[in-house]
């Protein structure tokens, strides 16, 4: 089969496109024959060497897959052969076969088709995880969405909406605001000019957001704590400006926020059903029309380093897909 590996930390145009064997699933795993793969800013960070997790050399990036079971390995009862999936290969993605634990896959909502079942999961459960159990968002409370064009900007606008919430999202270009529009969000600024902090507090009538999503990190997280409500939440969700921020402990205590990470993969590491129950609950929200994923471009796998290309130059909006032949 054909697969994408990284030999050394590289650029994406540097990884090599190889033919591998097709891989075995092992006890309580699955082989999936790929139809499409989610590409994902952390996969960037994986290939650079940049990431909290090194796999060993070589390796497969590519944490999110949609296709069909191929095989199943000893002890698996909950799929058979031919059942369509989603799973979360954690890496392995960027090949024409992957191999998932059973507890990392979902079957894949009958009207969803594969392209848009690869940008499903990974972004939807991690805006899931930290609105609803981390930032504990309220009805009628505000939550700012920053990167509101990203993968998981556009599931935290959704996602903010349907919990009740006021949404300010902020973008970087005029077309990437409107695109947050089209999502549900109700104002919507550029994190790149200068006094989006006091439009936010104009906007809540000087009271500051309750909850702030931020998977950007560097100045939005700094300036983000100028705008914040009293009591409110402040999201760690990524960096994908590349500067992991430092904050200034006074502001925490004279506004008695909290500051709340949102790892998404530790959650599914130490709860094995969380995974599969929230992916129940989310297919229910998008088979209920509730929710709506958004894959804006798709690539064929052998264009993988373009996809990876145009994510960190910021040239998409929503997700990206590899789909496989």
């Amino acid at each position: 089969m054909k697969a994408w590996q990284v030999n050394e930390y590289c650029e994406p145009a540097e990884m090599d496109f190889a033919d591998v064997p097709v891989p075995k699933p092992g006890k309580g795993q699955i082989l999936v024959r790929n139809h499409a793969v989610g590409v994902n800013f952390f996969d960037l960070l994986f290939i650079q060497g940049k990431y909290q997790a090194k796999p060993e050399f070589p390796f497969t990036p590519g944490g999110e897959t949609a296709g069909v079971v191929e095989a199943l390995g000893p002890g698996v009862t909950e799929f058979a052969v031919g059942d369509r999936v989603l799973a979360n290969a954690f890496s392995g993605g960027y090949s024409e076969y992957s191999i998932a634990r059973a507890w990392c896959a979902s079957p894949i909502p009958a009207n969803m088709d594969f392209a848009t079942a690869a940008g499903f999961m990974i972004v939807y459960q991690t805006s899931y995880f930290g609105l609803n159990e981390r930032g504990r968002l309220q009805p009628k409370e505000w939550l700012l969405v920053h990167a509101g064009a990203s993968g998981v900007g556009v599931a935290a606008i959704q996602l903010g909406k349907l919990m009740g919430a006021h949404v300010i999202a902020t973008a970087g270009s005029a077309a990437k605001r409107e695109f947050c529009r089209q999502q549900g969000a109700d104002h919507v600024l550029d994190y790149r000019a200068e006094g989006w902090v006091d439009q936010v507090k104009e906007l809540t009538a000087g009271r500051g957001a309750d909850v702030i999503y931020d998977p950007v990190g560097g100045e939005v997280f700094e300036l983000s704590t100028k705008c914040i409500a009293a009591g409110g939440r402040l999201l760690v969700v990524g960096f994908s400006s590349g500067v992991i921020p430092e904050i200034a402990c006074n502001r925490v205590l004279l506004k008695n926020m909290s500051v709340v990470g949102v790892f998404w993969g530790r959650q599914v590491e130490e709860d094995h059903g969380y995974l599969r129950q929230t992916q129940g609950r989310l297919n229910e929200l998008y088979e209920q029309g509730k929710i709506r994923p958004v894959v804006s471009k798709t690539y064929p796998l052998a264009e993988a380093p373009l996809a990876l290309a145009d994510i960190a130059a910021r040239r998409v909006a929503g997700k990206v897909a590899l789909t496989v032949d």
